[in-house]
């Protein structure tokens, strides 16, 4: 197999005919770095931002759901979390639109918030997705692997296509096998194909949505608000794919997936022991988690 060597290397080969050794000793141009997932910085940042949001700000508001919630079952915390979830993203798309009617704030300031409400919206969806892997007892630290989780669930039914058709069929629930199971090497081939069909088939969604949040007269966050609340179900059913059935009860572990230096070497799973919940409580939910 042959090794490609980095762009900064110095040639060391014999000359070719007609290149002094002078000439060929000169270092390689360097070459353009291979994008992440999508070639496009400001959408990479964006995503990888999305996906910034801590472990421990996850459990934490897992843990906090239980305490309320003593004696729900991993089915119930999960539908509580929806619950959670859509708000969230229903409130933020409305109060885009909302925003935008005023007068005094002018379109201008809408389209402003309306790029800022898209981020939100991949950060909340990132952490739902996030929250839901922890019901089912997977931790999830890699940013790419948190990356091809939170693309693949936005997509929905699409999502889940792609990642088969990347890593082939997966008998129920994809997201374990892939979280826990693959090699850097694939989950990356997998961003890169779901962030190529993300830009392809939903910015157009996500650009219909826009320009409604900014329709006048407070038509804009009712069309918000129903629009983000869609997409937001999209992302629900995407996850209830991804994992598939709850457990019947919550695991006592987390399971991890520790990348080595081969990426094409499948990672080393770590479990974790998982803090025993104990004692109802009735301290207030705070905001749904998302990325600072």
């Amino acid at each position: 197999m042959r090794v490609r060597r980095r762009s900064t290397d110095v040639a060391t080969t014999t000359p070719a005919p007609g290149t002094t050794a002078q000439q060929q000793a000169m270092p390689r141009p360097e070459r353009p770095p291979t994008p992440v997932a999508t070639g496009l910085p400001l959408i990479d940042a964006l995503l990888d931002r999305a996906v910034s949001v801590p472990s421990s700000v996850i459990h934490a508001h897992v843990d906090r759901l239980r305490r309320r919630n003593p004696h729900a079952s991993p089915e119930q915390i999960i539908r509580l979390l929806e619950k959670q979830y859509l708000l969230a993203v229903s409130t933020s798309g409305g109060a885009v639109g909302a925003a935008a009617a005023v007068p005094a704030m002018g379109t201008g300031v809408g389209i402003a918030l309306t790029s800022s409400e898209i981020a939100t919206f991949f950060g909340a969806s990132a952490a739902f997705s996030l929250a839901v892997a922890d019901v089912h007892g997977i931790a999830v630290e890699d940013t790419a692997r948190r990356r091809a989780l939170m693309l693949a669930t936005v997509m929905g039914e699409q999502g889940a296509r792609t990642v088969s058709s990347e890593v082939g069929p997966i008998s129920g629930g994809w997201a374990r096998a892939l979280l826990v199971n693959m090699p850097t090497a694939t989950i990356k081939r997998v961003n890169t194909a779901l962030t190529r069909r993300l830009l392809r088939r939903q910015a157009g969604k996500q650009g219909a949505l826009a320009l409604g949040r900014l329709a006048p007269f407070g038509i804009g966050a009712v069309i918000g608000a129903t629009g983000a609340r869609a997409l937001g179900r999209t992302v629900v059913t995407g996850a209830q794919r991804a994992f598939g059935p709850p457990p019947d009860r919550f695991p006592r572990t987390l399971e991890l997936a520790v990348t080595g230096p081969d990426e094409s070497a499948s990672p080393q799973r770590v479990l974790s022991p998982r803090r025993e919940i104990s004692g109802a409580t009735t301290e207030p939910d705070e905001r749904w988690p998302l990325p600072r």
